[in-house]
């Protein structure tokens, strides 16, 4: 999938006039990216527009106007857009209870080793979670997350015929969504695109 370059950023200043009607084709777009797994996890599947939509704003959040300060947001979110042959989300664990945060996520720390997506014919693609954002006794609500799909599981998931879910089985947290209709589209042709 391309990867954002500096030539696609855009000024702050003109961001401001073009923001509102990007805002409003990125949530369109990532309705149509986000799979509830369960009533605590959801996945939105990351794209090379998703993650433009998040450099622009971080640029214009931060105020960054040097171009080196620039090249390294984009590095960062190049790395969230899907290499060839693979999905790539954003995990989000959401704990609606501001008092049960922390205790919650410790009951989940661990989920890093417990998601994957499966696709009927018994072909299982393992989630490799971005380190650094679960410790021992510590788990971020937020993990980002590449699925990588050998040729077989690639070929398998293009074929819509075939189910494909996303399944966690963590001992705190056992939950199966499945990957169907528009989401379903827009992740085949991500992958068809790769």
């Amino acid at each position: 999938m391309k990867k954002i370059t500096i030539e696609e950023i855009i000024g702050i200043e003109r961001y401001e006039q073009l923001r509102d009607e990007m805002r409003r084709r990125i949530i369109a777009l990532k309705k149509h990216r986000r799979l509830a797994v369960g009533d605590r996890v959801t996945l939105v599947f990351e794209n090379h527009d998703t993650m433009l939509f998040q450099t622009q704003e971080m640029v214009r959040a931060e105020h960054i106007v040097d171009l080196d300060r620039i090249r390294d947001e984009i590095a960062v979110y190049n790395e969230l857009i899907p290499d060839n042959n693979e999905l790539s989300a954003t995990l989000l664990i959401e704990i609606t209870q501001s008092d049960r945060i922390r205790e919650e996520l410790v009951k989940l720390i661990g989920i890093d080793e417990s998601v994957t997506l499966e696709i009927d014919g018994g072909l299982v693609v393992a989630a490799q979670f971005e380190p650094g954002r679960s410790k021992e006794d510590k788990l971020s609500a937020v993990q980002y997350v590449k699925f990588p799909f050998d040729t077989a599981a690639r070929e398998a998931f293009l074929d819509r015929k075939r189910a494909a879910r996303v399944v966690i089985e963590h001992p705190s947290y056992r939950h199966t969504a499945v990957i169907a209709g528009s989401l379903r589209e827009s992740l085949v042709a991500d992958l068809a695109d790769s």
